[in-house]
């Protein structure tokens, strides 16, 4: 099995429950985990051609940035859907929502969501 990780990715972005976070907006920050059976790609270097960090970023960013959700889970979904129908070497996506301010009372550092897709062949 071979991992790709890519970390701690910030967008500003309009997602949330409330109306003021869909009209104000945030960063959010954003993990991306794929999972590949290099059995199943024979060729290490049309991995890297597929699934090349930048293509993976491209994707997270057109969501995040370009689409407003109410529920993080939902963008998370999105994502990782659209990661596993373009980049078909990956078996699953493993997508991680931090959402830094949050209508808690309370201390605290985010809400992380965490959505994990895999691809049903």
């Amino acid at each position: 099995m071979i991992k790709m990780r890519m970390t701690n990715m910030m967008f500003y972005g309009f997602h949330g429950y409330y109306e003021y976070e869909r009209e104000q907006g945030q960063k959010f920050f954003l993990d991306v985990e794929l999972q590949v059976d290099e059995n199943t790609i024979g060729d290490l270097n049309k991995f890297e051609e597929a699934a090349n960090e930048a293509r993976v970023y491209e994707i997270v960013k057109g969501f995040v940035e370009n689409r407003r959700f109410n529920v993080l889970a939902e963008l998370g979904i999105t994502i990782a859907d659209a990661i596993l129908e373009r980049i078909t070497f990956a078996r699953e996506a493993i997508v991680r929502i931090r959402k830094p301010s949050v209508a808690i009372a309370g201390c605290i550092d985010y809400v992380e969501t965490e959505i994990i897709r895999r691809r049903q062949d």
